[in-house]
């Protein structure tokens, strides 16, 4: 039988070292000290002011070692609160001070320095309290008889009775004396939860702990809360390292540091705190697939995590074919890594084919290509590994799936075979240096020019064939008509089945407008197009978060031949606007699932680079924006107004070297009329003013209206 994925009832429940603590009777404060010694407590607390440490008149008690005690103070057999007990060991410090010494301390030094032999020592010690949110300071007096002083030797202890704090709180505590002769001692100590108290039912705040229990059916959690009708409760849900925060209970949402809260709802009531999910396999598995790394220039990145973990980076070479990321460990190493830091690489290069593995407990958790976003897909290029020994010795490998290759060498490898080419490219500058240090370097050499001389001949033989089966169709030149008119109709059927692919990006002003972008994705559907927008995701977008998904949406368009379609509006050139300014936009402008907003880190680049023509296209509707509102960066690609060019528009998104159509204005029109209800109630909503207009550059009645 199955065992649950968590076991949630072993969590919740007492913990297996707890204290059995001594009951105190009463409200009131007490001390007690050593035999011999006589000791009193102030009525009331004094001001916490230790003061400048001043010489000693001479031998002088002083307190030498703090020792607590945990203890229960109670009104009544179930009303107790947890109670710090202190016990302050003391010590003679100094010596008597010879006769002519009096003077420097004035005539009215008291009757121990007049009388040395004889007198007793007296002490007032201070004890010093600080726990959130309280801080107290008590005054004890001591007295040592004559016969019990020994320089240097201990005379005794002084017990307070005692502190009362809250469960699970740090209480810090501070013994010194007035004056101050000495550095004061300091000790902290932490104190238990209600798991770690054997008396729980005895605290009331402790009542809590029993109610909880949580219990699994299948992919879902029930937390069953135990409690009488009449008692009223709290239940929270948070994460632990950035502060209490309410949540939805989610199976996806489970992380090991997700934490659960519970108290009653009483003045001053303890919460109780646990976090049942640390070592939970599932929850683990949760975290690492919300991870993501971020490429932030081109030697720094971070790990973007819900929760705090150990783990542990280094750079692999992934080659394509669908080999294994081999790690680049040695001659770079492992470095450790923190969730939300920045951390960088020692590159002098960027490559596609270099990628960042994470481990975490010896295992593979995450990889990332960092670079392929910027510089492109992954590379036929072999990576040199040099090595660097003493007196200028130098050795080459070629890293392959089996291992690395000395160059030169005779083995049937691929490297090996080209092992002279590519020792000459690495000498003559061709070859693309990527990391360099006193013990070697990294070198990326491009592999294509001799994979294209051994194909030469099969290039060759191809088209011999194809000249041969050319001459063959036009000696039959009725059937090659009918054969090639059935080849094209089915190019075009297939072509149009799948169409081309369109990633349409937009600023969330407003709900209507977010409606009007989903009539237009709906009406470009009916067309041979396939249309990604994030109204159609929001799923994936919560799942994988806005800068990832789009990323990954980008990057299978661009691939994939397709265009991106950059939809302006107010809000849209108002963001646009002020990343050109300030290179980052404002918190809180928009939703949760803009996309547009998460895209421009990277749709900026490419215009900036002169990548974006052929690639992107823009649009904005008529009457809302006009397009000179439209940052002049983003007006190097072509920028229609719909739907008065919707011709030109749809002309755009069809394949680059794709004949016009005839049927494109049929097509236009069939779009116009699919958009023109959302239009309407866009612009024209009944017995409210038109919404997302007068907000924005370009925004207004007539702009964009193309007179």
């Amino acid at each position: 039988m199955p065992v649950p994925w968590f076991l949630l009832s072993l969590a919740l429940g007492r913990s297996p070292v707890v204290l059995s603590l001594e009951r105190l009777v009463g409200p009131q404060d007490a001390t007690h000290c050593s035999p011999g010694l006589s000791c009193r407590l102030w009525d009331s607390d004094i001001l916490c002011l230790p003061g400048d440490i001043v010489p000693a008149p001479g031998p002088v008690l002083a307190p030498t070692h703090l020792q607590t005690e945990l203890v229960l103070r109670c009104q009544k057999e179930t009303d107790c609160d947890l109670c710090l007990r202190v016990a302050v060991h003391l010590a003679v410090h100094g010596h008597w001070e010879e006769p002519e010494d009096e003077e420097k301390f004035g005539g009215a030094a008291d009757s121990g320095v007049e009388e040395p032999r004889n007198a007793s020592l007296q002490a007032q010690v201070v004890l010093s309290f600080q726990a959130y949110p309280t801080a107290r300071c008590v005054l004890l007096e001591v007295q040592v008889p004559a016969a019990l002083v020994q320089f240097g030797q201990s005379v005794g202890s002084v017990v307070y009775d005692c502190f009362e704090a809250a469960l699970g709180s740090e209480v810090r505590i501070w013994s010194y004396t007035q004056p101050r002769y000495e550095k004061e001692l300091n000790h902290t100590q932490q104190l238990p939860d209600c798991r770690g108290l054997e008396v729980w039912n005895s605290i009331p705040s402790c009542w809590a702990l029993p109610w909880l229990n949580v219990s699994a059916d299948g992919d879902n959690v029930h937390l069953v809360l135990n409690v009488s009708e009449e008692q009223h409760f709290g239940l929270s849900l948070y994460w632990n390292q950035t502060g209490p925060q309410i949540i939805t209970l989610n199976h996806t949402d489970l992380v090991p540091c997700l934490c659960i809260q519970v108290w009653p709802l009483e003045p001053d009531s303890v919460r109780t705190n646990i976090c049942p999910f640390r070592e939970d396999p599932r929850a683990h598995q949760n975290l690492w697939q919300a991870a993501r790394l971020q490429l932030l220039t081109l030697q720094s990145w971070l790990l973007d995590a819900p929760c705090s973990l150990p783990a542990e980076a280094a750079l692999c070479w992934r080659a394509p074919g669908g080999d294994p990321c081999q790690p680049l460990v040695p001659p770079l190493s492992w470095e450790n890594v923190t969730v939300d830091k920045v951390l960088e690489f020692p590159l002098l290069k960027g490559h596609p084919n270099l990628c960042v593995q994470v481990n975490s407990s010896e295992k593979l958790q995450l990889q990332e290509c960092l670079w392929a976003d910027s510089l492109g897909p992954l590379k036929d290029d072999v990576l040199l590994l040099e090595t660097r020994g003493p007196q200028d010795n130098r050795s080459l490998c070629a890293l392959e799936p089996s291992g690395c290759t000395s160059l030169p060498s005779k083995a049937s490898t691929r490297a090996a075979r080209l092992g002279e080419y590519l020792l000459q490219d690495l000498q003559s500058g061709q070859c693309l240096q990527l990391w360099d240090d006193d013990l070697g370097a990294l070198w990326a050499c491009p592999m294509d020019k001799y994979i294209h001389k051994r194909w030469a001949l099969v290039w060759l033989a191809c088209l011999l064939f194809a000249a041969a089966l050319s001459l063959i169709l036009l000696l039959k030149k009725d059937h090659a008509k009918g054969w090639l008119r059935l080849l094209k109709q089915d190019v075009r059927s297939g072509a149009a089945a799948r169409g081309r692919a369109a990633l349409l990006l937009y600023s969330a002003d407003d709900s209507g407008f977010e409606r009007l972008v989903g009539a237009l994705a709906s009406a470009l559907c009916q067309l041979p197009l396939r249309v990604a927008v994030d109204l159609w995701s929001r799923r994936e977008l919560s799942a994988q978060g806005p800068v990832a998904w789009f990323h990954a949406q980008r990057r299978q368009t661009l691939q994939e031949g397709g265009v991106v379609v950059l939809l302006f509006s107010p809000g849209a050139v108002a963001l646009c606007s002020e990343w050109l300014q300030d290179g980052v936009s404002g918190p809180g402008a928009h939703g949760p699932h803009d996309a547009f907003r998460a895209s421009l880190s990277c749709v900026l680049p490419d215009f900036l680079q002169g990548r974006a023509p052929g690639s992107y296209v823009g649009a904005c509707f008529d009457r809302l924006l006009h397009p000179d509102a439209v940052p002049a960066l983003f007006r190097t690609v072509p920028v229609f107004t719909l739907p008065s060019q919707l011709p030109d528009f749809l002309g755009a998104l069809q394949q680059p070297r794709a004949p016009r159509s005839g049927r494109l204005q049929e097509r236009a029109e069939q779009v116009s009329r699919a958009l023109q209800p959302a239009l309407d109630s866009y612009f024209h909503p009944p017995g409210t003013p038109a919404p997302g207009r007068g907000v924005g550059p370009g925004a207004g009645p007539g702009a964009g209206d193309g007179t």
